[in-house]
C-alpha cells in the first residue's frame, strides 16, 4: 500500500521594486518557505490604466520561489497584504504549477500532481527570449496586440546557434528574458504579433513559451 501524499507545487513570481527583493525573501521566510532567487530587471508597462508592472523603466526585482500549494498561497497572500499589491506600482506576484521539481528539501520530486485545482485564472504568462537589445521590440510588437506591459530581465545564451569566438574563446552573448502577464483572449494575438516582429521562426532570433497562471496579485484592470 502506498500511503505517500501527492502534492501540488506552485512556482511563485513577484515582481517589486529595485530593493525590495531582500524584503520579500525575509517575509517568505518568517512564513517559512525556504528562500528564492532575485533577478534584476526592468519595468516597462506602458499604460496608465492597467499600470501591471509599474512605471515605464523603472528597476525591478524578480524573486522566484517554489513551495507547495498551500504554503504558497498563504505566503502570496500575506506578501500582497504587507506590500500593498493593491496600490498601483507597489508590485505584482502571480503562480503558476510545477510539474516536476529536484534540489528542493521542503517540496518532493515523486509526489507531484499536475492538477491545478480551482484557482485558475484568466491570466497567461508569456516569456520571450531575445538577444539582448531587441527585448523593446519585443514589448512594442506586445503592445501592438493588447499587452499593457512587460518586465526585462538580463541573460546570457547558450543554445546551438548562440556561441561566437573571440581570440579562440567561446562567447555567450547576452540575452534579455520579456516576461508578459496577459489575459487569455489576448494571448494569441500577443504570441502571433511577437512571432512575425522578431522573426522568432528563424533559428537564433529566439523563443516564445505561455504557461497557464493559477493567481494574481496587484493587477489592475
Amino acid at each position: 500500500m502506498n500511503n505517500s501524499t501527492t502534492h501540488q507545487i506552485e512556482l511563485m513570481s513577484v515582481i517589486v521594486n529595485h530593493g525590495d527583493g531582500s524584503k520579500i525573501i525575509k517575509m517568505a521566510k518568517q512564513l517559512g518557505l525556504p528562500g528564492g532567487t532575485v533577478l534584476l530587471a526592468r519595468g516597462t508597462a506602458r499604460n496608465s490604466i492597467w499600470d501591471f508592472l509599474g512605471l515605464a523603466d523603472i528597476r525591478k526585482e524578480v524573486v522566484l520561489m517554489v513551495a507547495e500549494r498551500e504554503m504558497a498561497y498563504h505566503a502570496l497572500d500575506e506578501i500582497a497584504l504587507v506590500m500593498a499589491f493593491e496600490k498601483p506600482n507597489h508590485g505584482i506576484a502571480y503562480s503558476t504549477t510545477v510539474c516536476k521539481i529536484a534540489g528542493s528539501k521542503s517540496c518532493s520530486f515523486d509526489n507531484i500532481t499536475n492538477h491545478r485545482g480551482e484557482d485558475t485564472m484568466n491570466y497567461q504568462a508569456i516569456t520571450v527570449i531575445v538577444d539582448k537589445g531587441k527585448a523593446e521590440e519585443v514589448v512594442d510588437a506586445a503592445v501592438k496586440a493588447g499587452s499593457k506591459g512587460a518586465t526585462i530581465i538580463n541573460a546570457r545564451g547558450s543554445g546551438i546557434h548562440e556561441t561566437s569566438r573571440l581570440f579562440a574563446m567561446d562567447i555567450e552573448p547576452e540575452k534579455e528574458i520579456v516576461l508578459i502577464l496577459s489575459q487569455n483572449e489576448k494571448v494569441e494575438d500577443i504570441v502571433e504579433s511577437i512571432r512575425q516582429e522578431m522573426q522568432i521562426d528563424v533559428p537564433g532570433n529566439g523563443i516564445i513559451y505561455v504557461q497557464p497562471v493559477n493567481r494574481t496579485y496587484g493587477l489592475v484592470k
